[in-house]
Order: structure tokens, then C-alpha cells, then sequence
């Protein structure tokens, strides 16, 4: 009997634990999809995409146990879901600082969308030099027999700022040990010279785009089906407007 039941028990945790880690899968889905619509319609309608690339990771359950035994939590599943918000990671990579913000601005609009916490590592970097935007959302899943709002981080980045946050670790990863300090003191300086990267690469797109607005209105749309059916319905409103 006393086996039965621990074969019971540990049957219905197998389940548990499971939809546990499909439902920060499907929340993963769930803002993927969210993006794919935003870049396709930037790349429609402003003939632009703000994003560069997409990665997404569930935590494995060694850094849950790990984060866990961090946070002293107790051993439930519930605990776990209401305490460790980052479970479910997203990462975007965007070409410039101004398109994180865009970006960032989009998806906060976004009616289903529970906005938890925005922490702006951009006008306040952390002390060893990194930068990044961050947002702690909630997002509705539906499952078979239940809705679930599941809590998803979101990291926002330039590709600058992502090379250097991925170096970073990866040198971190390797030293167990305490890092010397000038090699935290140089760390730091490559993170300012990203940072002046990026504002130069900005300050050089801008400018392009204002050379662009200057030259003769020769747009690439004034080619494509959907301009001359603009143009061909805008005539008639303005011959409907003349004939009254």
C-alpha cells in the first residue's frame, strides 16, 4: 500500500512539475508571436526592423533549485512560481538605443500585457558597467483546463551592450574565484567604450536619415501594389469630392 501510494505521489508531481515548465514554454510562444507581428508590421509600414534578434531560454532545474536555496524558498511548486520571476527568460537585441525604448514602449502597450517591475540599466548601469532594459511581465496562457498569467523577464539590449554582457560573463563563468580588480576595473572600461559605441552609431544613423528626408520623395513603396492602390483610391476620393 505504502508503495502504491509513493508511486501515486510521485506520478502526480511528475504531472505538476510538467505543466510547471510548459506553461513558461508557452509564455515564451506567447511574446514570441507578440514580436514577430511588431517586426513584420515595422518592416511594412516604416520599411524598418528595430530588432536584430530573438533568443529565448527556460531556467534548467539546477538554477531553479540553485535560486531556490538562494532566496531560502520552500520546496512547492507555488513558492517557486510566486518567488522566481525569471524563469522564463526573453532576450531582444535591437540595432540601436532609441529602438530598446520603441520596443519596450510597444510591448507595454500591449492590453493583455501585466507590465510587474521595469528596472533601466541604460540611464542607471549597474556599478561593473552593465546596461540593459529590463521588464518583468505577466503574460495569460491558456491550457486545456485553466488560464495562468506566468511572469516572463524580458532583456533589452543593443548588439554593443549584448557582446559585452556575454564576454562578460563567460570570464566571470570561468573564474570561480574573486576577479582581481584591475580586471574589474578594465571590464568596466570596455562597458563605457561599448556605451560610446553606441551613442556614436546612433548619432551616424540619425544623420543618414536626415540626408534621406532631404533627397527627392522617391520612395521604394511608390513601386509596390499596395501604393499605386493607394493612390489609385485616394484619386477617387478626390473626384467624388470635385463631381458634388
Amino acid at each position: 500500500m505504502k508503495n502504491e501510494l509513493e508511486a501515486i505521489t510521485y506520478k502526480t508531481l511528475q504531472t505538476e512539475l510538467t505543466r510547471f515548465f510548459l506553461a513558461y514554454k508557452f509564455a515564451l510562444n506567447e511574446v514570441e508571436t507578440k514580436i514577430n507581428i511588431l517586426q513584420e508590421e515595422f518592416k511594412l509600414i516604416h520599411d524598418y526592423n528595430p530588432i536584430e534578434h530573438v533568443s529565448t531560454r527556460v531556467k534548467s532545474p539546477k538554477s531553479i533549485l540553485l535560486k531556490m536555496q538562494k532566496k531560502e524558498l520552500p520546496p512547492a511548486i507555488e513558492s517557486i512560481r510566486d518567488n522566481i520571476r525569471d524563469i522564463a527568460g526573453l532576450r531582444i537585441t535591437c540595432s540601436f538605443v532609441e529602438d530598446i525604448y520603441k520596443v519596450s514602449a510597444m510591448l507595454q502597450a500591449q492590453n493583455d500585457i501585466e507590465v510587474v517591475d521595469v528596472k533601466d540599466y541604460i540611464a542607471y548601469p549597474k556599478e561593473n558597467g552593465y546596461q540593459s532594459l529590463h521588464l518583468i511581465i505577466k503574460i495569460p496562457i491558456f491550457m486545456s483546463d485553466r488560464m495562468e498569467k506566468v511572469y516572463t523577464e524580458i532583456q533589452i539590449r543593443t548588439i554593443a551592450m549584448d557582446f559585452w554582457a556575454s564576454l562578460e560573463h563567460k570570464i566571470y563563468y570561468k573564474y570561480n574565484k574573486e576577479v582581481p580588480a584591475h580586471i574589474r576595473m578594465e571590464l568596466k572600461e570596455a562597458a563605457l567604450q561599448a556605451a560610446e559605441l553606441d551613442r556614436k552609431m546612433e548619432r551616424l544613423n540619425k544623420e543618414i536619415n536626415i540626408l534621406k528626408e532631404n533627397e527627392a520623395e522617391s520612395s521604394l513603396l511608390d513601386t509596390t501594389p499596395v501604393a499605386h492602390l493607394a493612390q489609385y483610391l485616394s484619386q477617387l476620393t478626390f473626384d467624388r469630392k470635385d463631381s458634388k
